[in-house]
């Protein structure tokens, strides 16, 4: 490429590179382009706050809008052994006494049916999947009301977050439909977010449940910037450098 390009011009050009490649890193537009290593990181940057691309360590990937989301009952056999093995994760950071809040979602549901065979916690849900999972075991289960979303099978709305007020978790466990490090988390379903951002307010350490797909994706509602989060629990196909991004803001990221 040529290095008679004006800035402008380059990042555009940078900006479909990444689109196509999905990632580039800095030594590559350095190369690519005759420029500094400064000036490749300012171009990353501009293109960060502009939205086109997010950037990682030593570079940048694309941001992927996340796809419309498939009803609960359709998504359970999607990355099922990684929801698997990032509930047995989580499952290791709960102890027996310990009160806390399981969200919607199939992760998240991975993890009550592993946790089916503890006992002596408090589990409060506002997921009738979890519900079902748990009801019968020698725990107490807290069951939020509210109006029942059909497609996620989760109770939402002023009803339930009035409820979210009254309780205080231990751990919260709960799922996001998209992690970015520009963006933060976000979700596709625009009623459920003030939900969502009681159910972080409810817990002293907040723990995201997510696989692979989830990262360097961004869906409609702005939930929470990642820095709101304690620990992120994700599978081994996760980008290492989005991963270590996470840890540089104070993150703790577990992998499965």
């Amino acid at each position: 490429m040529s290095a008679f390009v004006s800035g402008k011009d380059r990042q555009q050009q940078i900006a479909q590179l990444v689109e196509r490649q999905q990632r580039i890193s800095v030594a590559d537009l350095c190369k690519l382009f005759s420029i500094s290593e400064a000036t490749a990181r300012r171009d990353l940057e501009a293109l960060a706050q502009q939205g086109k691309v997010d950037r990682v360590h030593g570079g940048a990937i694309s941001i992927s809008n996340a796809p419309p989301e498939l009803p609960i009952l359709d998504r359970e056999k999607e990355e099922n052994e990684a929801k698997r093995q990032i509930g047995q994760a989580a499952s290791g950071l709960i102890q027996e006494g310990e009160t806390i809040f399981l969200g919607s979602g199939t992760t998240v549901l991975e993890l009550a049916r592993i946790l089916k065979t503890r006992k002596g916690l408090t589990i409060i849900t506002n997921s009738l999947p979890v519900l079902n999972q748990l009801s019968g075991t020698e725990n107490t289960i807290v069951c939020l009301g509210g109006v029942l979303r059909l497609t996620e099978l989760s109770f939402i709305g002023h009803i339930t977050e009035q409820s979210l007020a009254e309780v205080r978790a231990d751990k919260v466990f709960i799922g996001t439909r998209g992690i970015s490090l520009e963006h933060g988390l976000t979700n596709d379903y625009l009623p459920e977010t003030l939900t969502d951002r009681a159910i972080l307010r409810a817990g002293i350490e907040i723990i995201i449940l997510a696989d692979h797909v989830k990262f360097g994706r961004v869906a409609t509602a702005m939930l929470a910037p990642v820095e709101s989060v304690n620990t992120i629990i994700t599978d081994k196909l996760t980008s290492k450098d989005f991963i270590r991004d996470l840890e540089n803001l104070g993150l703790r990221v577990m992998v499965g």
